[in-house]
């Protein structure tokens, strides 16, 4: 029997200054809305994962 353990990041959030970068989302419903429930504004919240010429359409901020 060939035994593999397969290892994934489901989410991966950092702290940069006064922002919350959100670099991998693998959660069904997604991680922001979270954010924004507990009282992250959607200014201090950067979508990461999204290049950087799309972010400024997100709503969210752009770095």
């Amino acid at each position: 029997m060939n035994n593999k353990q397969v290892h994934g990041c489901v989410l991966h959030l950092e702290i940069i200054g006064d922002k919350v970068w959100i670099h991998q989302d693998g959660l069904e419903d997604g991680i922001a809305d979270e954010l924004l429930n507990a009282g992250i504004p959607q200014d201090k919240i950067v979508l990461g994962f999204h290049h950087p010429d799309l972010r400024p359409y997100t709503g969210f901020a752009i770095r």
